[in-house]
C-alpha cells in the first residue's frame, strides 16, 4: 500500500479521500470500544462519547464537503445518521456545560460569598440562589433525559447500522467516477467552494458593529434576532477547517498515525492565502503559515473557539430567558435571571467581537462608541 505521506497533488483524489476516511472511521472505532470498555467509569465514557462526537463531526464534513466524488446515496444517508448520533450523544454534555455556566455566572454577579450587599447588589444575592435553583430544576430532568436518550440511542438498531457502516468505511469506500481524477483538479475546487461559502457569510455578518467588546448598541438592536447568522458562520467554518485537515496534515493532533499530505501543501495553499485567492466582499480568510508543516496557523481554530463560545453564551442566555418566563415566581428571581440573560449576552459580544479581532486583525473600525440607555 502506498504511504500517505508519498502521495501527491498528482495521485487520484480517491486514494487521498479514502485514505483520510479511512483513518477517521479507525478512530470512530476506537473510540466505540473505549466506550465499551468504560464500564461505570463516567469520565472515561464521557472522554469517549466526545471522541465519537468529533470523529463523527470530521466524517460527516467530509462527505458533505467532497460529496461530489462519492456515491451520493451512500454519502447522504451515513451524514445524516452520523449527525443524529452526535446530537444524540451531546445533549447531556450541553445541558450539564449550560448550567455549569449559568450558575458560575450567577455566584459571580452576586459576588460569591462575601459580606452581605445592599441596594442592587443585594437584590441580585439575594434573588441569585433562588435563580439557581430554578435553573437546576429546569436543566437536570434535561440533563437526565439526554443521558436517556444517549443509552437508549447506543443499544438501538439504528445506532449498530451506523457502527456497522463506519467499520466498512474503515476498509472501503464508494467512489464516485469523478475520484479518478487527479487530486489538485478535483480536491482543491470542492475545498474551494466550501471556503467560498464560508466567507459568503462571514461578509454578511455586521462585523464593523461587533468590533467593540461588550457592545451595549448591540444589546439595545435586539442581537438575539442575529444568532443564527453567526451560528451558520461556525458550521461553514468547520467544514472548511476539516477540508483543511484533508489537504494538509489530515488529524488535528499529529501522532505515529497521522495523516501526512504534504505533497498537497503547495497546492492547497490557494485555500488560504488572500493574496492569491483574493478578497471576497470586503473580507478573506486570515492567511496561514507553516504550510510546509504538519498544520496551519492558529487562527482558524481560534476563529472556532471565539464562535463556540458564542454559542455556548447565545445558549445560556435563551435557558435565563425561558426561566424568567417561569409563572409565579419571586420578584428578586425575576430580576437575578434578567441580570443572567444581560450578562449572557454581553458575552455574545464579546465573543463577536474576539471573532472579529481574528477575521479581520487590521481593520480600523468607525463603531459607534458603546451606549447605556437611561436608568
Amino acid at each position: 500500500m502506498q504511504r500517505l505521506e508519498n502521495i501527491t497533488g498528482q495521485d487520484p483524489a480517491g486514494d487521498i479521500l479514502a485514505r483520510y476516511l479511512h483513518l477517521r472511521a479507525g478512530e470512530f472505532l476506537r473510540g466505540l470500544r473505549l466506550h465499551r470498555e468504560a464500564g461505570p467509569d463516567g469520565h472515561v465514557a464521557d472522554e469517549a462519547a466526545s471522541a465519537l462526537r468529533a470523529t463523527a463531526r470530521r466524517i460527516g464534513a467530509t462527505l458533505h464537503t467532497f460529496r461530489p466524488l462519492l456515491d451520493a446515496a451512500w454519502a447522504d444517508q451515513l451524514r445524516t445518521e452520523l449527525a443524529w448520533l452526535g446530537v444524540t450523544l451531546g445533549g447531556e454534555h450541553a445541558c450539564a456545560a449550560r448550567l455549569s455556566r449559568l450558575i458560575d455566572a450567577l455566584h459571580r454577579l452576586s459576588g460569591g460569598s462575601g459580606a452581605p450587599a445592599r441596594g442592587e447588589a443585594g437584590a441580585l444575592t439575594v434573588g441569585a440562589a433562588r435563580a439557581g435553583a430554578l435553573l437546576d430544576r429546569q436543566l437536570t430532568p434535561a440533563r437526565a433525559r439526554a443521558h436517556s436518550a444517549a443509552l437508549q440511542a447506543l443499544g438501538s438498531s439504528r445506532f449498530h447500522a451506523v457502527a456497522d457502516a463506519v467499520a466498512l468505511l474503515a476498509s472501503e469506500v464508494p467512489l464516485a467516477p469523478a475520484a479518478a481524477a487527479r487530486a489538485e483538479e478535483v480536491l482543491i475546487p470542492s475545498a474551494l467552494a466550501a471556503q467560498e461559502r464560508l466567507e459568503r457569510a462571514v461578509a454578511a455578518l455586521p462585523l464593523a458593529r461587533a468590533a467593540r467588546p461588550y457592545n451595549a448598541e448591540a444589546l439595545v438592536q435586539e442581537s438575539e434576532g442575529q444568532d443564527s447568522p453567526w451560528h451558520q458562520v461556525r458550521r461553514l467554518l468547520r467544514l472548511h477547517r476539516y477540508a483543511q485537515e484533508l489537504l494538509h496534515a489530515g488529524a488535528p493532533d499529529p501522532g505515529p498515525g497521522a495523516l501526512a499530505l504534504d505533497g498537497l501543501a503547495p497546492v492547497a495553499a490557494h485555500l488560504c492565502d488572500p493574496y492569491l485567492c483574493g478578497p471576497r466582499r470586503g473580507t478573506s480568510l486570515p492567511r496561514a503559515t507553516g504550510l510546509d508543516g504538519p498544520g496551519l496557523s492558529d487562527q482558524l481554530p481560534c476563529a472556532a473557539r471565539a464562535l463556540d463560545r458564542h454559542r455556548e453564551a447565545a445558549e445560556a442566555a435563551a435557558a435565563a430567558q425561558a426561566a424568567a418566563r417561569t409563572p409565579r415566581i419571586a420578584p428578586a428571581t425575576a430580576y437575578a435571571l434578567g441580570v443572567l440573560h444581560a450578562d449572557q449576552r454581553h458575552e455574545v459580544e464579546a465573543a463577536r467581537f474576539a471573532f472579529q479581532r481574528i477575521w479581520q486583525p487590521g481593520a480600523v473600525t468607525t463603531a459607534p462608541a458603546a451606549t447605556t440607555a437611561a436608568p
